[in-house]
């Protein structure tokens, strides 16, 4: 009997069919393979998107300066990055604004928590303090009201703007302009609305509530930073202005006592720590795509012991080695690649509804690769049971109970 791949995939899919159940749960772990492959990678690659626009928003002349020695050690040293007592204060944030040429402006930065409430309605909110210059450099506008100048900072004014979780809490529907709450039992007037920014991975950017970096210290008795940016001048040498900054913030404090971060070398490290982490990630994924074709492997080699007699009949009556060999294999292909298919639109549909609530971004390779994967895994664990049908004897075939 000639060789005919479309009478051998006629008898494959007829074979398949026949057994709807038992193909049906086989393919069920290509399916889940293929889609854990593809969201797994995809919600790394959205995290590390995220963070890259963020770091590309606040702008490529932008420094950071934070207490304490801030390094990525050796995973053999054990332990998170070692932060030395606090001791940086907005005092040293005017020094460097004031000493290093390229120094274009600093933003300081001091946070806490606090209970913030409204006739009877409370929230706990993230507040932080900061000037009139917040808007411009975290490029935060407001969608509602105004931001607080500079003359409110310097006399300590209460006032505050509001993001949209804090706003929804405490207001519902109400328009929040002007009106006054509670910040652990003093009261500040709420005098602009930031526009929403959304959460990502549990961290809601709209659940915070920002006010004079002054009103924060009094109120709270805090006087030192929890860090600041720096913007340098446009077309300034990044790496002279580091150094510039670190000798004249050495001028006061140990070198173990202060950081200086360039926003590139932060994004860079992220981006390779969230790199290996998606890598990871997909790998281990990629484990059920195994255990998906072990399970193929596994039931078309049920299969031939089944089918014994068939493969006997169908070797008596002309059909060689090479047509029973390619039925089979076809029959592991054809499960491997639905599986495929099926998890791809499911990894990628899953993904799409997903990021309406997470940063999920969907890279075309990692689409290409669960497929590719997949399709491979048929032909790899179908080669073996394939082969086994193709020796059959057609007397021991024909003889077999």
């Amino acid at each position: 009997m000639k060789f005919n791949l479309r009478n051998v995939t006629r008898v494959a899919l007829r074979a398949l069919v026949t057994n709807k159940t038992r193909s049906t749960l086989t393919t069920l772990g290509i399916i889940i393979g293929v889609m854990a492959v593809i969201l797994l990678v995809s919600f790394g690659s959205g995290l590390e998107k995220m963070i890259t626009q963020q770091f590309e928003d606040l702008g490529t002349n932008l420094l950071f300066v934070m207490p304490g020695k801030f390094q990525f050690r050796d995973s053999r040293e054990g332990g998170p990055p070692g932060v030395a007592s606090n001791k940086l204060t907005q005092k040293d944030a005017e020094r460097v604004a004031r000493k290093v040429q390229t120094v274009e402006a600093t933003l300081p930065i001091t946070t806490t928590n606090a209970t913030i409430t409204y006739r009877g309605e409370e929230t706990s909110t993230f507040i932080i303090g900061s000037t009139e210059q917040y808007e411009t450099f975290r490029k935060s506008p407001v969608m509602s009201g105004k931001w607080f100048g500079k003359k409110d900072v310097d006399s300590g004014k209460r006032v505050a703007v509001a993001g949209m979780t804090v706003v929804e809490d405490l207001f519902g529907t109400k328009d929040p302009i002007g009106e006054k709450v509670s910040i652990s039992g003093k009261k500040y007037q709420i005098i602009g609305v930031l526009e929403s920014k959304g959460a990502t991975f549990g961290n809601d950017q709209d659940d915070q509530l920002i006010i004079p970096i002054s009103t924060l210290r009094q109120q709270f008795n805090i006087d030192k930073l929890s860090y600041f940016y720096v913007r340098v001048h446009e077309g300034a040498d990044l790496e002279a202005s580091m150094r510039e900054i670190r000798e004249v913030l050495g001028q006061r404090l140990e070198e173990n006592e202060f950081s200086v971060l360039n926003s590139q070398e932060l994004l860079s490290t992220f981006q390779n720590i969230l790199g290996t982490i998606t890598a990871a990630l997909g790998g281990i994924a990629a484990i059920s795509l195994l255990v998906g074709g072990i399970g193929i492997m596994n039931i078309m080699l049920v299969s031939v012991t089944e089918r014994t007699r068939e493969i006997g009949l169908r070797k008596a009556v002309g059909a060689t080695p090479k047509t029973i060999l390619f039925q089979f294999l076809m029959e592991a292909v054809i499960l491997s690649l639905l599986g495929g298919i099926i998890g791809t639109l499911l990894g990628v549909l899953i993904g799409a509804i997903a990021n309406n609530f997470l940063p999920v971004n969907t890279p075309l390779w990692a689409v290409l690769v669960a497929f590719g994967v997949s399709a491979a895994v048929g032909i790899i664990f179908g080669v073996y049971p394939a082969r086994r049908a193709a020796r059959l004897s057609p007397i021991e075939a024909l003889r077999y109970e």
